[in-house]
Order: C-alpha cells, then sequence, then structure tokens
C-alpha cells in the first residue's frame, strides 16, 4: 500500500446501494470506490451476487478491464475473467470475498502461491445455516409434509410424531457453523459428536461437542449417527469423504442434510440409501453440478428437499458483509494487516 495515497477500492458483484453508500462513506480521504452496476448483473433478489449467465459486451469487457487495472481491492472475486486475475488487476493486493468457501476458487485462479491476502465472509452464515439445519429436522421429526398432505384433503388422521431429544447429531466440519449447530443441538437436549482433522479429545470441550472422532473412526460416528450434517469446505482431503462404505455405515434412518459442498459426497451412494430407507430424509443445499440438472433422480425422491444452494442467504447478508469489509478496510489502510479476518489459508483452502 502506498503509504497516505489514495486507493481505488472496486466492488466486482451486485449490492444494494445503502451498502455501497457505507463503504465510500467509511474512509472518503483515502479510498475511491468503484461501482458500476450497470457493468454487472441486476440484482435477482436480496442478497444475489450475480446471475451466471450474464455476460458483457466487448465494449463494457473492455471498460471493465481498465477499471480493474487501477484498482488495489476488491470486495468479491470477478466472474468469468478469460485472463489470470493479476495480469487484469496488477495493483491488486487485497480481495474481501462475499463467501466462506472460495479455497477451491483460489487454486482455480492459480492464486495459492500469490501474496495476495483474501478475507472471507466466514462465519456471517453460521445463524442462517443452523436455523435450514434444524428446520429440516423438525419438518421431518414433526412430519410436516404429511401434516400439510392430510390439511389438503381435510383428513383427521392422528399419529406419532419424534423428538430430537436424545438423538445423536453428527457433524462433519466443526468450525465456527458447525460450533453453532452444536450449541443449537445440545440446546434441543441432543447429544452432539464432530469429525475433525485433530481429534485430540481435549478439544470436544472448545467444539461444543460430546466427543471428536478423528478420519479413521468416521465409520465408527457415522454408526451412530441419528443426524448427519456436513458443513465442511471442499478440500483435497474431504472430496468424496462419503462414499458407498460410509453411506452404508449411517445408522439407519439417519437424517442427512449437506450444506458444506456437493464434492464430498458420492451421490450414487446417496441416492441409494434414500431409496432403500437407510437415509430416512436430506435436505441439501448443496450438489456436484449446480444449477441441479433436471434429470436428478433427487428431484423425484420424496424423502429428499432441495434448496438451491440458497439456505445461507438471508436479508442481512450483505450488511454482515459490508461490516466485514468496513472494518478490514481500516486494518488495511493502517497497515494493520494481521488484524484482518477472517483470512483464507491459501495453501489449506479454508
Amino acid at each position: 500500500m502506498a503509504g497516505s495515497d489514495r486507493i481505488v477500492v472496486m466492488v466486482t458483484s451486485p449490492l444494494e446501494p445503502e451498502h455501497v453508500e457505507r463503504m465510500a462513506g467509511a474512509y472518503p480521504d483515502r479510498v475511491d470506490l468503484v461501482f458500476r452496476p450497470d457493468l454487472m448483473p441486476a440484482l435477482r433478489y436480496i442478497g444475489d451476487h450475480g446471475d451466471p449467465a450474464f455476460r458483457r459486451t466487448p465494449e463494457q469487457e473492455r471498460e471493465w478491464h481498465g477499471l480493474l487495472r487501477e484498482a488495489e481491492v476488491l470486495f468479491d472475486f470477478p466472474q468469468h475473467e478469460r485472463f489470470p486475475l493479476l495480469d487484469l488487476a496488477p495493483k491488486l493486493r487485497w480481495v474481501q470475498t462475499s463467501s466462506a468457501g472460495v479455497g477451491p476458487l483460489v487454486h482455480r485462479l492459480g492464486l495459492q502461491d500469490s501474496d495476495l491476502i483474501v478475507t472471507t465472509a466466514s462465519g456471517i452464515h453460521a445463524q442462517p445455516l443452523t436455523e435450514f439445519v434444524f428446520a429440516a429436522l423438525l419438518f421431518h421429526t414433526k412430519k410436516i409434509a404429511q401434516l400439510q398432505r392430510d390439511q389438503r384433503v381435510k383428513a383427521w388422521n392422528r399419529f406419532s410424531g419424534d423428538e430430537l431429544a436424545g438423538k445423536t447429531m453428527a457433524i462433519i466440519g466443526p468450525g465456527r457453523i458447525g460450533r453453532e449447530i452444536a450449541r443449537i443441538a445440545r440446546a434441543f437436549g441432543m447429544r452432539a459428536v464432530a469429525l475433525a482433522r485433530d481429534a485430540d479429545p481435549a478439544r470436544a470441550e472448545a467444539l461444543g461437542v460430546d466427543r471428536v472422532y478423528g478420519r479413521l473412526n468416521l465409520l465408527e460416528m457415522l454408526a451412530e449417527a441419528d443426524c448427519l450434517v456436513i458443513c465442511a469446505p471442499q478440500t483435497p482431503e474431504t472430496v468424496d469423504l462419503l462414499g458407498p462404505d460410509e453411506m452404508a455405515a449411517l445408522k439407519p434412518g439417519a437424517v442427512f442434510v449437506n450444506i458444506g459442498r456437493g464434492t464430498i459426497v458420492d451421490d450414487a451412494a446417496l441416492e441409494r440409501g434414500l431409496r432403500d430407507g437407510r437415509i430416512a430424509f436430506a435436505a441439501l443445499d448443496v450438489f456436484r453440478e449446480e444449477p441441479l440438472p433436471p434429470d436428478s433422480p433427487f428431484w423425484e425422491l420424496p424423502n429428499v428437499l432441495i434448496n438451491p444452494h440458497s439456505a445461507s442467504t438471508v436479508d442481512s447478508e450483505n450488511a454482515k458483509l459490508t461490516d466485514i469489509f468496513i472494518r478490514n478496510l481500516g486494518h488495511y489502510l493502517a497497515g494493520e494487516l494481521d488484524q484482518m479476518g477472517p483470512l483464507l489459508d491459501k495453501k489449506r483452502m479454508y
């Protein structure tokens, strides 16, 4: 950073005007904020970060690339670029992302060995994703779909439901999201266990779980899981973590929730488990291929709830992102780079 010189900050994904105004007003004597909504996709909903189908015209692309050449800081990675990012933005020193799981993107862009500072949105999605997990669990255990069907036909059919208390919640990926899920699980009277890279039993209390399992004990953990929640990032260690053997090890009648990454799960094994009843119900927010193709069997399975990778998106998301960005911008301008965060470890990919 060039001492007291002004820096150019460029917003590269759609953002509501009130958040842009907050960014522009935070350090007006130090920052030139570039926001060109005419060169970005239109907002489709609150918290939208861009229609993947959007493309600029050649003239717009030249103007866009001219703006990138002057940017020292980006709010979000620009999408659909054909050239290396650091070639397009040679002055770039820091990117604040709008997502937590950006490790694979950073590797695809060839930035893992660069000096680029990448701060993420890690943590801001813990609350909405936890709420989605328990919405799915309660939807299943309280038989909401059955209630809706009976109500439509005016059928008074009494039944016995289930409860969460006393059941075991198994969590793959006890980061900020996983720890919040464990906290709420215990509030429901559930037992919470987790799979972690470091399986030291002393970590259980720090993670807020009853027991920590290591990779070698994954099948043991799955065998006791009444509910399995995946909230791990995509890394070389997690890709294809749950294959046929792991699905077969799940406790019969388990609920399966994936809010992590679709690449962690073998789709065929998951489908088989759902069809044979070993997995009673699945709530899926992420998939290997997105959007989920129309011919995917998951659309038709009656015991599957599909969310279009939107469980983390809530109306307050961009306000929280703006808070993180303004805080980090203050540290950046002050040269306090070690105070910026959450910081992506580009080698570990999270």
